[in-house]
């Protein structure tokens, strides 16, 4: 007797669980969805691929002169294990707390150029923040057009494992944002 109320609850659920399934696929037909390719995008704005360029710049300079300290600390290590045998406790202790130091200057301007709110972040941000938002602006703009719910990157979304070109709005962008 249990055994069937409970096939019957089962049976319910199971039912009502397939009828909201339906009844969300069938909502979700009705939705309009697109695509961008922002790697694309980005690939052909100009101002992107010269802020790009920059933080490269930028970065390497920065990178060079972490490399010269560390290899400054490392200098002075490879000399202080060639004269260890023939310093005093004191002149061994004054020479590792240079190394020390050294290797603490470097790593803590390795943090301010390259660690999370470091200046590369901080350089980074100021100029990709106004062509992000640009993007964004004629994404919406073309969303609220065109009556889309929901627009995803396929460049970046790996969920999407295929996308008709006809749903790619990409060019639509990049020509809303004044580029062919």
């Amino acid at each position: 007797m249990k055994k069937d109320i409970f096939k019957k609850r089962i049976g319910r659920v199971i039912s009502l669980s397939f009828i909201i399934y339906a009844l969300s696929i069938s909502s979700a037909a009705a939705q309009k969805f697109a695509l961008v390719d922002m790697d694309f995008i980005l690939k052909n704005i100009a101002a992107y691929e010269r802020a790009n360029e920059q933080l490269n710049q930028v970065s390497k300079k920065w990178q060079q002169e972490v490399e010269a300290l560390q290899t400054e600390a490392q200098t002075m290590y490879r000399n202080y294990q060639n004269e260890v045998v023939f310093l005093s406790q004191e002149q061994k202790k004054a020479k590792q707390d240079e190394i020390l130091e050294k290797e603490k200057q470097a790593a803590e301007l390795k943090k301010k150029y390259f660690g999370p709110d470091g200046e590369l972040f901080k350089k980074r941000t100021a100029l990709m923040s106004p062509i992000q938002e640009e993007i964004y602006a004629a994404v919406k703009e073309i969303a609220e057009a065109r009556g889309y719910q929901l627009i995803l990157d396929r460049a970046s979304d790996r969920g999407i494992i295929f996308g008709s070109p006809k749903a790619d709005i990409s060019n639509e962008v990049l020509r809303k944002l004044g580029y062919n």
